[in-house]
Parts: structure tokens; sequence; C-alpha cells
């Protein structure tokens, strides 16, 4: 009886040894390629160069959204910020969406905590909405608490401490997962001069002027780059102190993007590409540089799998385990983001879209497809509107010196309901290609994808319009103007024979006002009735805008 109780208790800690611990430090508005084992010269990086040197680095990973709320919702749970009924910046994780910390811990044993920076998961209110703070604790929407074993806040200077207190006092007979959650570097900039480059001396993204400004403010983001490094390298000590480096899955990435124009709030790359390196002794080989394409809906189940876990009832994340171990693998297609409110303010006529915006994004190796569904609202960065970049940016721009693609990713109101961009050849999206007929089967592609994304996650959107044709249209001597009027009226074509009722090839008043308001049927039938004969022939319906003028206002 002792022999087999002896040998029960041994086939316990080896299977409890074949847990991976978990760290997961994550930094907050951090953006790709802001490590130097990318090859950026900007920052200084050197623990986490090394964490990426003993494992593997990712150069196409994309969080969910490129806001905090969303973005974690989407890391903890393995599903889209939308299925996970959190697009709202102040939501709190519904209690039905299960993390894969709880997974851990209630199906491998695992002692699971959250330490540092707000995890922002248990919804937030403004100044002044004491009342609906207190609901979210009375109505116990608060969760996080019965979640997870240590649920502890605090700032970067705190945040060494925690972990510690966490690791030292964790039961030694189980699995851990710690979750460190780093401010940096997000505003407010205050790194001291020791951490900051100088602006004269910084390679700035073509997506940005090259303005004094804009230099400043990328060196002080540079410079709590450089000091999350230094924090990183704190709690990674902890690690190895306390004997648990070879046995601990470390990951370290960016919540999501910079908080600088076209970065932090946006659906362009450096809103949601961020650094994303993982260590695991004995299994991921060092020195690994992988271009897969990655979501933060993967994390999830790729941290359950290593546990030897299934992934949990409504992960949509796909487990990235077999890259980590070196296999053939196929990997994602399209990676998806979406954008809602930011913060906790209320919509408020004139806004900017830092505030407010709804949005959707699909990207694939080469192409990415924005759905712009608030396209009326200006554009203004998350964050960062009041910073000398932004003011120097909208400064130029007033005095007609901004460049015409920053002019019009910036400051074209209204904005564009599509866009698509051809990341290969233009990797800073500053030319909007929707329409044009060279792209036009890319496009269909990546906007037929998102349609089923949002469909398949339950989307409050509208569908996003599906080009007619799989392939572009071909015609011998017309140019791309005119091709792109054939698409709009193969479009129309079908709409035009049902409306046609009677068969006569026109369009009367009454069959051109089948299912619009009056106001609406009038209105569009001047507009469309060109030569001004009472009728709307087949050649005025078709194109994709009226032939005719706008009526003259009365």
């Amino acid at each position: 009886m002792r022999s087999l109780l002896c040998w029960l208790t041994l086939g316990v800690l080896v299977s409890a040894a074949e847990k991976p611990n978990v760290l997961f430090l994550l930094s907050d508005d951090h953006s790709y390629p802001y490590l130097s084992c990318y090859g950026d010269a900007n920052v200084r990086t050197p623990v986490l160069d090394k964490l990426a040197g003993e494992g593997i680095k990712f150069r196409r990973f994309f969080t969910s959204a490129p806001q905090c709320v969303p973005s974690r919702a989407a890391y903890l749970s393995g599903r889209s910020p939308v299925a996970a009924r959190i697009t709202r910046f102040s939501s709190p994780l519904p209690r039905d969406v299960v993390t894969f910390p709880e997974v851990l811990k209630q199906e491998a044993g695992y002692y699971v905590g959250v330490v540092g920076r707000s995890y922002h998961l248990d919804g937030s209110m403004g100044k002044g909405e004491g009342e609906l703070s207190r609901f979210l604790e009375d109505g116990g929407f608060k969760t996080f608490k019965d979640r997870f074993d240590v649920v502890q806040g605090g700032s970067d200077t705190q945040v060494v401490e925690q972990a510690a207190a966490f690791l030292e006092g964790r039961p030694k007979d189980k699995p851990f997962c710690l979750w460190v959650n780093f401010s940096d570097p997000h505003h407010v900039w205050n790194a001291p001069a020791s951490y900051r480059p100088d602006p004269a001396s910084l390679k700035l993204p073509a997506h940005v002027p090259d303005l004094p400004g804009v230099r400043e403010q990328y060196a002080d983001y540079c410079a709590e780059v450089n000091r999350v490094d230094e924090t990183a390298g704190k709690v990674l000590a902890l690690l190895d102190r306390l004997g648990l480096a070879k046995d601990t899955l470390v990951v370290f990435a960016g919540d999501n993007g910079q908080a600088l124009p076209h970065g932090k709030g946006s659906l362009y790359d450096p809103g949601c590409n961020v650094p994303f390196v993982v260590r695991w002794p004995g299994v991921v080989a060092p020195g690994g540089d992988s271009s897969a394409l990655l979501s933060g809906e993967d994390l999830g189940p790729t941290v359950l799998a290593a546990a030897g876990l299934k992934s949990a009832a409504g992960m949509t994340g796909v487990s990235f385990l077999p890259l980590l171990k070196g296999e053939a693998a196929k990997t994602r297609e399209h990676v998806f983001m979406e954008r809602g409110p930011h913060g906790s303010a209320p919509v408020q006529v004139g806004m900017s879209n830092n505030g407010y915006d709804l949005s959707r994004a699909v990207r694939s190796g080469r192409y990415k497809a924005i759905y712009n569904c608030t396209p009326w609202i200006p554009y203004s960065p998350v964050d960062s509107a009041g910073g000398s970049a932004w003011k120097s940016i909208q400064e130029l721009h007033g005095k007609g010196g901004l460049a015409p693609g920053l002019a019009a990713t910036y400051f074209t109101t209204p904005r564009p309901v599509y866009e698509f961009y051809d990341l290969d050849k233009d990797p800073f999206e500053l030319e909007n290609l929707s329409g044009r007929p060279e792209v036009a089967a890319a496009e269909r592609e990546l906007r037929l994808a998102m349609a089923k994304k949002m469909i398949a996650d339950f989307d409050y959107l509208p569908l996003p319009a599906i080009p007619g044709a799989a392939a572009p249209v071909k015609m011998k001597g017309k140019g791309k103007g005119e091709a792109e009027k054939a698409d709009k009226a193969a479009e129309r074509a079908p709409l035009f024979k049902r409306l046609d009722v009677d068969g006569d090839g026109k369009l009367s008043r009454a069959e051109f006002s089948v299912g619009r308001s009056p106001a609406d049927a009038a209105d569009w039938f001047a507009r469309r009735d060109a030569d001004g004969d009472g009728f709307v022939s087949r050649e005025e319906f078709l194109p994709g805008s009226p032939l005719g003028k706008a009526p003259a206002a009365k």
C-alpha cells in the first residue's frame, strides 16, 4: 500500500513538473519594432534582446484592438473583443467569458495572479461616476478576485516587489501563472534623461513628417521603452534568483501600439503590431525569428496547449504551440482587429475619433482592409492629441506644407468607408487602393473574410459591402475609371430589373420610389433623371453616382 501511495505521489509530481510555469509580461502602448532585437536603433533594450535570443521573436503579432481594454480581453479570453462583449472601453469582462488563467487554475491546479498596472477588465468609470462604480461592485460585475488567487495593482516601481511576493509566497507544490502589467511606455512620459535618446539621432517612420515637435515626442516615447526593458529585467531576475527560469514559459508582449499619430487607436499596423517574444527552455530553440501571422486571440489557446489542456469553450484563437516547438505548422491567413469607444467620455457633437470610433480591419501577409463605420468623425490620435507631435502636424497642414499622403491620412473628412493597402509596396499605409481594379480580387477576399468573422462573432456592426466579381473586370482599351464604373453598373443592374416591373426599360416615379421614403425618393429621382423627361432610364440608373446634378435648394 505504501509503495502504491509513493508511486501515485511520484506520478503527481512528475505530472506537475511537465506543466510549465507561465510568466506573462505585458508592456503598455508598445509598438513593433521598438526593441533593439528587431533592428530598431532608436531604443536600447538589452534585457528583452537577451530574452529573444534565448527564445523566439515574432515580427507579425497583432493585438485584436489598438486599445488597452479590448486587447487585454482578447489576450485573456482567447476570443475577439467583439465575441467577448467588451468593445466598450469601460466594460467589465462578462463572468461567463472564461480566461486562460482560470482554466489553468481549475483544470491543472495552477496558482494564478495578476500584478502591476491595471489589468483593465473589471470595468471602469470616469470621474464623478460614483453611482455607476458602486453598481459595478454591488452587481457582481467585478470578477477578477474570484478568477485569480492574487489580484494586486501598482505602479512600475511597485510591480517588482509584487511579483516577488507572489513568487515567494506561492504554494511550492503547484505550477504558477503570473500576469505582470507594466505602465511604460504609456503616458505619462516621465523617464529620466538618462533613458532618453538624442531627438536628432532618431530615424522616424514615413507616416509622420520630420518636425522638431515630432522628434521630441518620439524621444520621450523611446525613453519609456528603454525604462520598461530595465523593469522587465528585474522581474526576470526573480526567476533566476528563485531557480524557476528553466521551468517557466515566459511571454513578453505589448498590449497595443504607441500613443502617437497612426498608432494607438488606429487600425494601421503601428496601432496593433506589437513586440512578441517567447522563451521556454528545453522547448523553444534559442535565436528563433518568425514572420508568421499571429493574433492576440492566440495566446490563451497556446498557453493552455503548452500545459496539455484543450482550449476553453468559446475560444476562437489558434494555438501556435507547433511553431514554438519548431514543428511544421499551418499558420493564419488573416488576423482581425476592431476599434470601439475609447475611455469613458460620452459622445459629443464635434468630437474627434480619439474618443469614439467604430471600425474593423483584416490583414493578410500582404494586404490590409479597413472598414470605417463612423467615417464622418475626423481623425485625432488617442492619448496624444495635445502633444507637440500632433500639434506640429496640424500646424504644418494648416500652412499647406504636409505631404499629400500624410494630409490624406490624417485630414480627410469624411474619412473613406473602405481602405485597402498593399503592404509590400506601401508598408506605412499611406496610399488607399480601395476600389482599384488591380487589387479587386484581393480586396474582395479580405472583405469576405471580415464579413465571415463578424458573423461568427455576432458583431453588431453592419457587414461590409462585398464587391461584385471575384476577379477584376478586364476591359480592353479602358482605363481604371471606366473599369470601376463598369463594376458599379454590374452591381446595380439586378436592382434596376427588379424595380422595372412593367419591363419598359425605364423607371417611373412610382417604380423608383419603392422602398424609399417620399422625401428620399423625390431627392434621388431628381438626381438620377438627368434629361428631365420624368423617367429614370437604365443608363441613368446604373452608374454608381448620379449623372444629374443635385436639385437646387429651395
